[in-house]
């Protein structure tokens, strides 16, 4: 029964560690149960979301909070942080790449 219990709580864990937060819902538990975002952060989160009301997207997102730049948001979006529900764009989504010109040979 006991090994029943604790397979349970580990499955419980491994779930709550993969689970994605909305910044416009999560609490400062849940919030800092993200990657990333220690106690500290997660209240200035809240205490911005308390001020300003919901955030709008990522780049709202970054310009509220301090301490909350392009790199950090894109590594707490990775770690599973939304905001309305979406996660950050990617670098690589958000610019084409262009392709590589050709080494050219002399003669």
């Amino acid at each position: 029964m006991l090994k029943k219990i604790l397979l349970v709580l580990c499955m419980l864990a491994a779930t709550a560690s993969f689970a994605q937060v909305d910044v416009n819902k999560g609490d400062l538990a849940a919030l800092d149960g993200i990657k990333g975002i220690g106690s500290s952060t997660a209240q200035r989160i809240l205490d911005e979301r308390s001020k300003g009301g919901n955030f709008k997207d990522w780049a709202d997102f970054e310009s509220r909070v301090s301490g909350i730049g392009e790199k950090k948001s894109l590594k707490l979006s990775q770690a599973g942080l939304l905001v309305n529900g979406k996660p950050k764009a990617g670098e690589a989504a958000a610019a084409p790449k262009t392709a590589a010109k050709p080494a050219s040979k002399g003669k």
